[in-house]
């Protein structure tokens, strides 16, 4: 179920990267819900119809711009951000989700393309899109950028060595950006989530996971927090609450 959030700050326009399924699904429905206009990328087009179409069952929903795109291409993010400008407005909103993590693997076996395919859209693709979006909110004095990390970042655990790289990189991304752009009233956000499932746990194992729509909840009070204060880094993790 999602909630509607009412206290969203004035007009915005976001775009949703990783927005075919899972978190980025999550959070392009919710912000669509919450009165955001949203451009929703991901490389595969039938999953961002299922997303336009889930945000688009609450009649009262604003619209969903489904463009297929790479993220690991830069002509592609610089192609998506033309095309969202031109058809809802000047982009307030950053959401950096589309990740990839290749199989669990020592590093001596983990193949370079799967090294280079998880850089590429975990680490350079938020740092590429954020270059992209960034001067405009610079000129406007308003913005937020989320990025979507993980605990790995945190915590690096074997099997994981280039998923762990790039999230820590993303951390450190986000807290030097946030750093540079604080006196300009932009936020810059890291949310981090533990394991997250897709799909309703039974009663034995809530604990174990979150669900996408607690990091789409974690998003929104980013966006609904006050203008001058910014959670700058939100961990989340799982926590099972008996049913009433």
């Amino acid at each position: 179920m999602h909630t509607r959030v009412t206290s969203l700050p004035r007009a915005n326009v976001a775009l949703v990267t990783g927005a075919g399924r899972g978190i980025g699904r999550a959070v392009a429905v919710q912000l669509a819900r919450s009165g955001c206009p949203v451009a929703a990328l991901a490389r595969t087009e039938s999953d961002l119809a299922q997303t336009a179409a889930e945000a688009a069952a609450d009649a009262a929903a604003a619209p969903v711009l489904a463009l297929p795109t790479d993220v690991t291409r830069d002509g592609d993010l610089e192609h998506a951000v033309r095309v969202i400008i031109e058809r809802l407005g000047r982009i307030t909103v950053l959401i950096n989700n589309a990740a990839f993590a290749p199989p669990h693997s020592p590093v001596v076996k983990t193949s370079l393309a799967d090294w280079d395919r998880t850089l590429a859209t975990c680490l350079r693709a938020p740092m590429v899109l954020t270059r992209l979006v960034l001067p405009d909110m610079l000129a406007h004095g308003r913005g937020t950028i989320v990025n979507i990390a993980a605990i790995a970042g945190q915590r690096g655990r074997a099997g994981e060595a280039s998923y762990a790289a790039a999230k820590f990189g993303l951390l450190g991304f986000t807290q030097s950006l946030f750093d540079e752009v604080r006196e300009h009233g932009i936020k810059v956000t890291a949310i981090v989530p533990g394991p997250v499932s897709p799909e309703p746990l039974p009663p034995p194992q809530r604990a174990r996971a979150l669900r996408p729509a607690d990091i789409a909840a974690a998003v929104l009070q980013v966006l609904a927090a006050p203008p001058g204060a910014c959670p700058a880094e939100i961990v989340l993790e799982p926590l099972h609450v008996p049913e009433a």
